[in-house]
């Protein structure tokens, strides 16, 4: 059996190859045998969902039958549902904790299990590791796998169906004003990406009285060939949208819909650092007050905004999971990275695709005018930022190593800048004097090397992207 890790949220593999029927039996046998010790025999509930991909429900079933076998009672979804719905059913429901079973973002060859806490965000870094300790054990002491089948468990009552919708949808609406979005008659055009966005953004939407444009809202295991990821690349079917409609704003949601990306109305990309930007300066015009969490990768922007009202900033590592631990820990106003994961004050520690799109929506029905000229309006006070990402394909290495050779490398100056600081939080990041940065680090969940840039314009970003690719190329070479 090829090694099990869990990686920034949670294990992912390819379907067939390494994500097999034999090894999600294996892994959730190993998350009942941790809770059970943990719990001491204690009557335990976890929840499970999915999402849309190629036999994620009959994943989903699996987990439950397992689970239910070693005696935890199970709320699994009725049918496929958004990853924040399933987070946030963990806490209404008072579940121990929660599988859900998705790839989000990654290619539709890709399918994967998220473990969630009691507080429904990600498990901790010491829990994905000891589930992973504990399969090894069970390996080696060729511990049985417990299992019952979906009928048995619905005919004993360890397993119930249920949605998880009305609870959420609830929930959001007591956190985003959505009579503001439907008194402003906003346009809106949304992209579920095929994913388990569908019947979330567009049906809160339509219960407040919108009628939303959608895209690719159709049921497509393979998403119709497309990567479920809510960047530039993969939207141009929205950017299409956005320039052939009235619609005054795009939304797009990942393959399980934690994520957001988003259109201006001529069909300009909206990434998550402005995303993210747009949204703090919102809340703190509503009065909130807050720590800011982000990555190692996330925009300077955030800073910026954060010192004009004096509020503490904290970065992380990559993962949302490292947000949910300070979320839990102290008063955070917002927290999030770069990818689109983002979650705010009054909701779970969990990045929340839904939630963040239908507050853009508010911000744009009370702030009037298009999303780009309220952004404009922000760079015109803090400065303007661009942005970008390169990922290229790479062999597995030791992180430690790559850091080790890109610090022991490490130029005094990139785009004729001296560097400010040296960041090793996660990977290399190389700040500069005047507030741009260039970030090299492995990603968690694939196998490639990410080089990121952010500068006051495109092209300072494209010319540390290549300083950054040959720093990448250098450090493998010593790694070789």
């Amino acid at each position: 059996m090829t090694r099990i890790h869990f990686g920034t949220d949670g294990w992912r593999a390819v379907i067939s190859e390494d994500f097999t029927f034999d090894n999600v039996r294996l892994v959730s046998q190993a998350i009942a045998d941790m809770f059970r010790a943990d719990h001491n025999g204690s009557d335990l509930l976890f929840v499970v969902g999915y999402d849309t991909r190629f036999l994620s429900d009959r994943y989903a079933q699996t987990v439950a039958g397992v689970l239910a076998a070693n005696g935890i009672r199970v709320l699994l979804t009725e049918r496929f549902a958004a990853t924040p719905a399933v987070s946030y059913a963990i806490v209404h429901e008072k579940a121990s904790g929660g599988v859900m079973i998705t790839a989000s973002h990654n290619p539709p060859r890709y399918n994967g299990l998220k473990l969630k806490a009691w507080y429904g965000g990600s498990a901790s870094p010491e829990a994905s590791r000891r589930v992973e300790q504990t399969l090894a054990e069970n390996l080696r002491s060729g511990r049985e796998v417990r299992q019952m089948s979906l009928e048995e468990g619905l005919r004993s009552g360890m397993i119930t169906l249920f949605d998880p919708y009305p609870a959420y949808a609830a929930h959001v609406a007591n956190l985003v004003d959505l009579d503001a979005i439907a008194r402003a008659r906003l346009p809106i055009a949304i992209d579920a990406m095929y994913g388990a966005g569908i019947g979330y953004t567009d049906r809160l939407l339509r219960e407040a009285g919108v009628e939303p444009i959608t895209l690719h809202h159709e049921m497509n295991p393979g998403f119709g060939g497309l990567h479920p990821e809510p960047i530039a690349r993969h939207l141009t079917g929205l950017s299409q949208v956005m320039r052939d409609s009235d619609a005054m704003l795009g939304l797009a949601t990942d393959g399980d819909a934690d994520r957001i990306g988003a259109m201006s109305a001529d069909g300009r990309f909206i990434d998550p650092h402005c995303i993210m930007t747009l949204a703090l300066d919102y809340l703190l015009q509503q009065g909130q007050r807050g720590s800011v969490v982000k990555t190692v990768s996330t925009t300077q922007m955030l800073n910026l905004l954060a010192a004009e009202h004096g509020l503490d900033v904290i970065e992380t590592p990559v993962g949302f999971n490292h947000i949910s631990d300070l979320m839990l820990k102290g008063d955070v106003l917002i927290g999030g990275e770069e990818s689109g994961g983002v979650s705010i004050q009054g909701h779970i520690p969990e990045g929340d695709g839904v939630l963040m799109g239908l507050l853009l929506a508010e911000l744009v029905a009370k702030q009037g005018g298009d999303i780009q000229a309220l952004l404009d309006r922000i760079m015109g006070r803090i400065g303007r930022f661009a942005y970008a990402r390169h990922d290229y394909p790479t062999q597995p290495f030791s992180k430690p190593d790559l850091v080790q050779a890109l610090t022991a490398s490490a130029p005094d100056r990139l785009n004729g800048v001296p560097i400010a600081q040296l960041n090793t939080r996660d990977g290399v990041k190389y700040l500069l004097e005047d507030g741009s940065w260039l970030l090299i680090r492995p990603s968690g969940t694939e196998p490639v090397l990410r080089v990121y840039a952010e500068a006051h314009d495109m092209d300072a970003v494209q010319r540390l992207l290549a300083a950054g690719a040959e720093l990448a190329q250098h450090a493998q070479r010593v790694l070789a």
